[in-house]
């Protein structure tokens, strides 16, 4: 099971992307969607950040799930909660959420390693 399917109970869907471009606007408006609310095809999703950090999490050989690492989102801060193995593991966690667009800032205050 990876992150996506374990947190969001969603397998990736087709064309996911960790960085995609906006879904065209209704027509008629010229709304755009913030960085942090973009799904995981383009799409407005209020996780949208946090799935697709997930989905970095996914793509990232070197990140196994982890079972007791949680990811959220604060408007544009990830939020990482539990327990990971490793100091390094953290911050490679840490490199791969700064990494996803809308991403600002990652609070791991709620994190325990070892």
């Amino acid at each position: 099971m990876g992150w996506l399917q374990r947190i969001f109970g969603q397998e990736k869907p087709q064309g996911a992307q960790v960085n995609p471009a906006p879904a065209p606007a209704a027509s008629g408006t010229t709304e755009t969607i913030p960085p942090e609310r973009l799904g995981l095809n383009g799409e407005y999703d209020q996780s949208g950040l946090a799935k697709r950090v997930a989905l970095a999490f996914d793509q990232d050989g070197t990140l196994d799930d982890v079972d007791t690492l949680w990811v959220a989102q604060l408007g544009t801060t990830v939020v990482l909660k539990g327990k990971v193995p490793s100091q390094d593991f953290l911050n490679k966690a840490i490199g791969v959420a700064k990494g996803v667009n809308g991403a600002t800032d990652v609070k791991t205050d709620e994190v325990s390693v070892g």
